[in-house]
């Protein structure tokens, strides 16, 4: 095991999945020496890391899209650059009142004691992130570690190795290892970094690494942060203004060309309603992007085997009876060379079809024959809780029952995927979507120990509650079975 002097600054030199045993110690024995820092201390390390991370702006697109063989420059501004944007500017104006003292009222027949919460950090917070939004992924936990005045190491995707080789250096040179570290590697630094025994562990990805995740950290009782994702659905009501809800759901689902954790994955709708509809959300696709092939604002898939996944769902569905139909008219070959796949709107679909059964993360949009919102709300209630449910329509009743009668992560109300990037809203899912939530307060306190104070008065009665037990005593309790 490599040893190291917490005050050393030894960069890159411990990607080694058996040395990163040795990061964390030097994290943890810095974190011993200041287990409280000061907000004018995380305040410096917040700022640090914005001027780090966005001075380096043009380099982070440059390699985002080169990890992905291209990836609209916009794409990368609006839904990583703008959304740390906001994430910073609100953790530096809250997180001062985030870290003060709480008052907790105490029940009367303990007066005149008081109870307090403390917010405690917890010392040293891992986070692994996904490939698909590489940046906000990794550095909105990491401002909610920070801010909660914790050490952090981080583990972003071996599908971005450009991204995450300029990450592990803009953080080495505005760090040192003991304040923040960033691992990088393959499948083997990912399994050895999930078995650390951090003081808390967030891992964005999808469901099935997830609970490999969540079964290395219940080794050591590490508490975990699980983002994951799942299919997300879309109801579309008879109410619903479609001039409002066709651009917003394909401009939903195109982002990143689908690759979105919180991408709409269906849409349930009347059967009569479905051929209209399709053609619309098509031509709404070619008017946003007249080419795919070429086009410097649509993004490709992430890696050959993802695009190869993507083909052999349509190709299932296809065999299976579903119907397809392809945005555009792109040369096939040049698409595939690109890795990019058009909006492709597949009907006709049956639960057997894998693209009904598993998380599809690109640009295919099912569209499933659902007469009633209590057919709809059946259907999504019999799946797996999804990370997120967007209702199109204009019937506050409807809207109610959706919100109380549906579980998902998180719901948007005439609008997909928003939801995400309000930071006084928490973000996580439930069930197999995830467990645990962060963004602004909910990352502060996720990350963060929230210590019960009780607080004795020198006038407290308590002692009548002492042995030996007398008549008194048992006035005492008397009287509390009153009040209480």
């Amino acid at each position: 095991m490599v040893r190291i002097d917490p005050s050393s600054k030894l960069k890159g030199k411990f990607d080694n999945p058996g040395d990163l045993k040795a990061i964390l110690s030097a994290q943890r024995t810095d974190f011993d020496r200041h287990p409280y820092p000061s907000w004018s201390s995380r305040k410096g390390k917040i700022e640090k890391l914005r001027h780090a991370i966005f001075a380096q702006e043009d380099a982070f697109i440059k390699a985002i899209s080169d990890d992905f063989g291209h990836r609209a420059a916009e794409e990368t501004m609006i839904a990583e650059f703008l959304v740390l944007k906001g994430g910073f500017s609100h953790a530096l104006k809250h997180t001062p009142k985030w870290m003060k003292t709480r008052k907790a009222s105490t029940a009367l027949p303990y007066w005149p004691a008081k109870n307090r919460i403390v917010p405690q950090p917890l010392g040293v917070v891992g986070i692994i992130s996904p490939w698909n939004y590489p940046l906000q992924l990794a550095i909105m936990p990491l401002i909610g570690a920070l801010g909660a005045g914790n050490r952090a190491m981080l583990k972003p995707s071996e599908y971005t190795p450009k991204f995450s080789a300029l990450l592990k250096d803009v953080i080495a040179n505005n760090f040192s290892d003991e304040e923040i570290y960033v691992a990088t590697g393959g499948v083997d630094v990912a399994s050895a970094f999930s078995e650390l025994p951090f003081d808390h562990l967030v891992f964005t990805g999808s469901t099935n690494v997830g609970r490999k995740v969540a079964q290395a950290a219940a080794k050591n009782l590490t508490p975990v942060t699980l983002e994951l994702g799942g299919k997300s659905p879309v109801i579309v009501d008879k109410s619903a203004k479609l001039d409002l809800v066709i651009p917003r759901l394909v401009n939903a689902k195109l982002l990143n060309a689908g690759q979105t954790c919180v991408a709409p994955d269906y849409v349930l709708m009347p059967q009569n309603d479905i051929n209209a509809f399709s053609a619309a959300i098509l031509k709404q696709a070619e008017k946003m992007y007249p080419t795919f092939a070429g086009n410097e604002d649509f993004t490709s898939i992430i890696a050959d085997s993802h695009y190869a996944r993507l083909q052999d769902l349509l190709e299932d569905a296809e065999n299976k009876g579903a119907k397809i139909a392809v945005a555009g008219n792109d040369d096939k070959q040049q698409l595939a060379k690109e890795r990019r796949v058009p909006l492709t709107v597949v009907t006709d679909t049956t639960p057997e079809m894998k693209i009904m059964q598993e998380e599809i993360f690109g640009p295919l949009l099912p569209i499933v024959a659902s007469e009633t919102l209590e057919d709809s709300l059946a259907y999504v209630q019999s799946k797996e809780r999804p990370l997120a449910l967007y209702w199109f329509g204009e019937e506050s009743e409807k809207k109610d029952k959706v919100l109380k009668t549906s579980h998902s992560g998180g719901v948007c109300i005439n609008e997909a995927a928003w939801h995400v990037v309000q930071d006084d809203l928490p973000f996580g899912g439930v069930g197999p979507s995830g467990m645990g939530a962060y963004h602004g307060e909910h990352g502060f306190e996720s990350f963060s120990h929230m210590k019960g104070v009780f607080h004795q008065s020198r006038f407290s009665q308590g002692k009548t509650l002492h042995p030996p037990y007398t008549n008194k005593t048992h006035k005492m309790m008397a009287l509390m079975k009153k009040i209480l």
